[in-house]
């Protein structure tokens, strides 16, 4: 059967289940150590109901049980698959990745194209139903991935991209905005944003003046990310040979990369976006996601036809609380008839063997009367 699980890590709650048990069975083995102490064997069967510790054994059980099921219902196991009609709701995004040598440079770790490139993935993390495509650029731009909503293609795509999917060097952020704006699939422009992942270099490709254009034109917010450091910056690796790496040099001098904030944030005030200096720093993205990009107004897409596994857990829980009711409602008292008993001269009572007693004596007492 295949069988789907959705939440393992609930599985932890039987570690509870299991320190209940060792409780209860500790408490029933120090009672019965206790009840040895307080009488004889023969005295026990007579203070306690009959079968009162399997009564106790049997209840233990079924609160164990119960408990039981219901953190098994709690991992949401499913099993059967139905076709569901599942509409859809979202906006597009189109992330602009800039794949220049620069984005080489490694003061962001392990290196600035890579660390964008982690930076989109965790933003598509916390997608459920937005599209998303790609377009990549340095001296040209290039929509690499169409817009989708299939993640896990968008994100291997994504892993393969690189300063070789070009063949211009350079970098013209003002020319990836505007094909970015053209590569969205729908009519209406109220649920479009471009995602900017780039250390903000350009080569007078005017990219503010093609944001204020993008917006007014068709009402798209840019939200820009900087990654480079912005002070010092750092050299451009070119390749490696047997003494070492080395470094984009020119006229014989060597190249330092800095990130160019003023133009991102230029980019993103144009177009009621946000400017996100990340920096160096690891950048949590499902706070940039749900902070900004997510306050874009969504849309109603088509209906999606989807084949999805079935929820059991109500069959668990079902059980579990029949379990409970049953262990609260059943009469678990003893069903034996108390006994009736004799209160002998003193007023103390006496059990059956005690009364025959006392009645042989009562009669031989009777019996003396009458011969006196």
């Amino acid at each position: 059967m295949d069988i789907q699980y959705g939440q393992l890590a609930q599985l932890n709650w039987l570690w509870l289940v299991a320190a209940v048990a060792a409780v209860a069975g500790g408490a029933m083995v120090y009672r019965r150590r206790m009840l040895r102490r307080f009488a004889t064997s023969n005295l026990i069967n007579r203070l306690m109901p009959k079968n009162a510790s399997r009564r106790l054994l049997l209840k233990t059980g079924i609160s164990l049980a119960s408990m039981t099921l219901l953190a098994i219902g709690l991992v949401d196991i499913r099993w059967g698959k139905t076709w569901r009609e599942v509409p859809q709701k979202g906006i597009e995004v189109m992330f602009v990745l800039d794949i220049s040598r620069s984005m080489l440079a490694d003061d962001a770790t392990p290196n600035r194209l890579e660390r964008a490139k982690q930076q989109i993935k965790d933003m598509v993390d916390e997608m459920t139903g937005d599209r998303v495509g790609l377009v990549v650029f340095a001296g040209e731009s290039k929509q690499q991935v169409p817009l989708t909503r299939h993640y896990s293609d968008f994100k291997q795509s994504l892993e393969e991209v690189g300063p070789y999917n070009v063949q211009l060097g350079g970098s013209r952020l003002g020319d990836a905005l505007a094909l970015a704006a053209d590569s969205f699939l729908g009519k209406s422009d109220d649920h479009k944003a471009i995602v900017v992942l780039t250390d903000g270099e350009d080569q007078e490709s005017n990219p503010v003046e093609v944001a204020d254009e993008i917006h007014n034109d068709h009402g798209i917010r840019i939200f820009t990310i900087g990654l480079g450091d912005m002070e010092r910056g750092s050299r451009i690796p070119v390749g490696q040979t047997a003494s070492g790496r080395r470094f984009l040099e020119h006229q014989g001098e060597p190249v330092w990369s800095k990130l160019n904030g003023s133009t991102l944030k230029q980019v993103a005030l144009k177009s009621q976006g946000a400017f996100i200096p990340a920096g160096t720093k690891q950048v949590d993205m499902a706070d940039v996601y749900h902070g900004y990009v997510a306050s874009v107004e969504q849309q109603d897409f088509e209906t999606a036809r989807i084949k999805a596994y079935t929820p059991r857990y109500q069959i668990f829980i079902g059980a579990a609380l029949a379990l409970i009711l049953l262990e609260v409602f059943w009469p678990w008292g003893s069903r034996r008839p108390p006994s009736r008993t004799h209160t002998n001269a003193n007023g103390g009572n006496l059990n059956k063997n005690d009364q025959q007693d006392q009645c042989q004596q009562d009669q031989r007492q009777q019996e003396q009367r009458k011969a006196a």
